[in-house]
């Protein structure tokens, strides 16, 4: 399997300096950084780690649940999938306190019952989920007509 690569060039403090993340294997965007805006509620134009890990364990978790639904003899029509990563406070300085999955699939084959299974499973068993155990991860996750 192959090894994926993000680099990150930074310059100046904390507080004062600033970066940006380049999506290196496939090169398709480069984004700004700087920790006042990954602090802030607004994130005026820049992403921050805790964006990324949204983003890499939203498509994760889309894809395995995709193939659990797939081996559960269901059809998937349509899964949307966001993933809310939450940043707090720690002693020294931070960690990831939350990570909440939100997913509406449209799925032929499956019920409601069938689709929760599929759905936890993914959650237990995706390759990023599985590298944020350390995280408290929920799901909340719904079948829609």
């Amino acid at each position: 399997m192959p090894t994926r690569t993000a680099r990150t060039a930074w310059n100046g403090s904390l507080q004062d300096g600033g970066g940006q993340v380049e999506l290196t294997s496939s090169g398709l965007a480069t984004f700004e950084v700087s920790f006042p805006k990954r602090a802030a509620d607004d994130a005026g134009g820049a992403t921050s780690p805790e964006e990324l890990i949204a983003a890499a364990h939203s498509s994760c978790f889309a894809m395995q649940l995709s193939a659990l639904i797939g081996e559960s003899g269901g059809t998937v029509q349509n899964l949307d999938v966001r993933a809310d990563v939450s940043l707090g406070p720690d002693d020294p300085g931070f960690k990831l306190t939350g990570i909440v999955l939100t997913v509406r699939g449209e799925v032929d084959g499956l019920d409601e019952t069938g689709f929760q299974n599929a759905a936890q499973e993914a959650k237990r068993t995706c390759p990023v989920s599985k590298a944020l155990t350390g995280v408290e991860i929920t799901l909340d996750a719904a079948l829609e007509s």
